[in-house]
């Protein structure tokens, strides 16, 4: 009778994950025709539907569809993915429910390397002429946040195994570090330089368009197809990194890799949008609550979800203080921080 039972509760999960992710896929859905009908100018779903089925629609209406909102939502989309699943990645890696790209440095870095092209531009640019405009500022987000990552591994480090507990306390150091040259470095800047690094303390996708959604879709879309490869030894490493290296995962090799990929994945993400906080903390945990630890749904549910979670910030960031648009990176927090003190006195 036993085994009966844990036959049919394989078999109900099993059902259960493409219920799940059905239902995260239409919930994507939804946002992204919210996203193109919300917006100063009034645009109706058939509009939307027409447009993007090439039929015929008024020509203010196709532009602003096509030229504004169109790869503004994907450009959420495509951060939004970012986000929740390198969060997903990290939190699986280390084990440990509050390894957030934002708390751990990886943004903070990326976010430090984009200043310094935002203030030294110029120079940066004299210097390195094969990096030039648009790609200056992706590569420096990049660097940063591989460089902050890194970092944290190091301090992390003990005999050979990264202990969470440290992982927390070096990414609060580097996060605070790397803060603080930016701060430093914003001091030298000018009043529109200060104006730009508005865009990256809370962040915006105001300025997304087809280019920032290309330089940012390429990297992210190949850092979470490395990541989502990935599922099954993550499985392994919720045992420990010891039973893990029992069950013959490389799991120096995973870190290097997965580590890579996500802070690939962020920084591309902050190059385009700033630093946006929180989603990639409380996207995952709502997907496992659904679902449970499984990283064969964990990764692409908070994916999806990920992306469904930033196009409604986005949607209700530009209707909110209409005319004006309020930082997306706002809204993120709202939603971010009760949850995050919900999380955490429901663990003590």
């Amino acid at each position: 009778m036993s085994e009966i039972a844990e036959g049919q509760a394989h078999v109900s999960r099993a059902l259960k994950r493409p219920a799940i992710l059905a239902g995260l896929a239409a919930l994507l859905v939804a946002a992204f025709l919210l996203s193109l009908v919300t917006g100063a100018v009034p645009v109706s779903v058939g509009d939307v539907l027409r447009s993007l089925f090439g039929m015929d629609v008024d020509s203010q209406t196709a532009a602003v569809i096509q030229m504004i909102r169109l790869p503004r939502s994907l450009l959420a989309v495509v951060v939004g993915a970012a986000l929740a699943g390198s969060g997903a990645a990290f939190q699986g890696l280390f084990r440990n429910p509050l390894a957030d790209p934002s708390l751990i440095g990886v943004s903070s870095g990326a976010a430090f390397g984009a200043v310094l092209v935002i203030v030294f531009g110029g120079l940066i640019a004299t210097a390195l002429p094969f990096l030039a405009s648009p790609f200056l500022l992706p590569f420096f987000a990049f660097a940063g946040g591989i460089g902050a990552t890194f970092a944290i591994q190091g301090l992390a480090q003990s005999r050979g195994q990264a202990a969470t507990a440290t992982l927390l306390l070096a990414g609060i150091a580097i996060n605070a570090l790397t803060w603080a040259l930016t701060g430093f470095t914003i001091y030298m800047a000018n009043d529109a330089q200060i104006r730009d690094f508005t865009f990256w303390s809370m962040g915006s996708l105001a300025s997304g368009g087809w280019k920032a959604f290309w330089l940012s879709a390429v990297p992210v879309t190949l850092a979470l197809g490395v990541i989502l490869s990935r599922a099954r030894a993550l499985d392994a490493m919720l045992l420990g990194e010891r039973e893990a290296l029992h069950l013959g995962i490389p799991v120096h090799r995973l870190k290097h890799i997965v580590m890579i990929a996500a802070a690939l994945a962020v920084s591309s993400s902050v190059a385009v949008s700033g630093v946006i906080g929180f989603v990639g903390i409380v996207v995952p945990h709502v997907v496992r609550m659904l679902a449970g630890p499984d990283h064969r749904i964990v990764l692409p549910g908070s994916i999806l979800a990920g992306a469904a979670l930033l196009l409604a910030a986005d949607s209700f960031a530009r209707i909110v203080v209409a005319p004006a648009e309020l930082p997306i990176g706002l809204v993120t927090a709202a939603i971010g921080s009760p949850f995050f003190l919900w999380l955490l006195t429901h663990r003590k």
